[in-house]
């Protein structure tokens, strides 16, 4: 007797591929959360008219930079998605795939910075409820981060084998999602003062 692999991977009622759904299912949550969050955040900033004064000591640069690094890292994993899907070169979207990962380890690299030296200025989650929005949007933010690039690692090495190619285009889209919420808390976060 042979070992098989599920049905369920091969068709879908909803005429769209069962990973594919799981994934914006997935992203359907994600939604929720972050949602939430700056609906809260938005809420609070248009009765809170001091909260411009506190967005000032962000580091507008560093923000910036992050997110040209985000941008690009969605570029890397769609040429990624390209090798894969239409090139069949399987190392080529082995190597973008790092690329995008790399371009995750300097986002988190910057925000470590940023975190460093704005809690050495004295502006910490506790300082007031600007600070409390802006650390865990931006934790929570650098978690998805954290959990995409890890994905990415692991299909990364199936991929380079040529197996679960599908698994990019997969994890490209949870990435875009991440790269789109950010597009979100630069503006808010850094630059409406």
């Amino acid at each position: 007797m042979g070992f098989s692999k599920p049905v369920a991977t091969d068709r879908s009622a909803t005429g769209i591929p069962t990973g594919r759904l799981a994934m914006w299912i997935l992203l359907s949550s994600e939604i929720v959360i972050f949602g939430g969050l700056l609906v809260c955040y938005l809420l609070y900033r248009f009765h809170n008219t001091e909260w411009g004064h506190e967005a000032a000591h962000t580091n507008v640069w560093a923000g910036g930079f992050n997110t040209f690094v985000l941008l690009t890292s969605s570029l890397f994993i769609v040429l990624a998605h390209h090798a894969a899907e239409t090139d069949k070169d399987n190392e080529k979207a082995f190597k973008w795939m790092w690329a995008t990962i790399g371009c995750a380890l300097i986002f988190l690299c910057v925000k470590a910075f940023e975190y460093t030296t704005e809690i050495h200025h004295g502006y910490t989650a506790q300082a007031n409820p600007f600070w409390a929005f802006y650390y865990t949007a931006t934790a929570i933010h650098a978690g998805h981060v954290v959990a995409g690039g890890l994905a990415i690692a692991i299909c990364s090495f199936d991929v380079r084998k040529g197996e679960h190619l599908n698994r990019v285009e997969l994890t490209g889209i949870y990435w875009h999602f991440v790269d789109l919420v950010w597009i979100f808390l630069f503006p808010l976060l850094y630059i409406a003062k």
